[in-house]
């Protein structure tokens, strides 16, 4: 079964949410209307869920916790996983729920202000869930690369020099 490619409008989205219409329209030679009309239709229909800009907090001087619970989960008759991430996915401390394959079968990212948050909410929220039979979380300790963006910061090259 061979895959679709995505389509151009899309692809320019995904590497920059503010491309411009006009851009768009000369990048693909389509018209400026036809680049409308096609965003419009990928909102309308879903494909575009909506439009992101990646913060650096730490840069920006804001502290944050971040963490990846693992969820082991006793699957509900007829809703499977669906209902327990359903359920987590409505927390506003939750970025993203996903069925996973493995040891566990949820993996949740999760945003606080401190560990002891983190806690909290594992002890108090999502223990509270019928289905979770148990959790692992782990925290994220350095960021290197996220949504295909490098975090690293180029060092300047301090060998010295060498000239036959």
């Amino acid at each position: 079964m061979k895959h679709a490619e995505p389509d151009e409008i899309l692809a320019i989205l995904a590497r920059d949410a503010r491309t411009t219409p006009d851009t768009i329209a000369t990048l693909t030679g389509r018209s400026v209307d036809d680049v409308r009309a096609a965003i419009a239709d990928f909102e309308r229909r879903g494909i575009i869920k909506r439009y992101k800009t990646i913060i650096d907090w730490e840069k920006a001087g804001v502290e944050r916790v971040f963490a990846f619970i693992d969820v082991k989960v006793m699957p509900a008759r007829d809703v499977g996983f669906d209902g327990v991430a359903d359920r987590i996915s409505r927390f506003p401390e939750v970025h993203s729920v996903w069925l996973i394959s493995g040891g566990s079968d949820l993996r949740i990212i999760m945003e606080a202000s401190d560990v002891r948050e983190v806690g909290r909410f594992v002890a108090e929220k999502l223990s509270t869930i019928g289905g979770i039979t148990g959790t692992d979380t782990h925290f994220l300790l350095k960021r290197y690369k996220e949504d295909q963006i490098p975090y690293m910061e180029a060092e300047d090259d301090r060998r010295l020099v060498v000239a036959p």
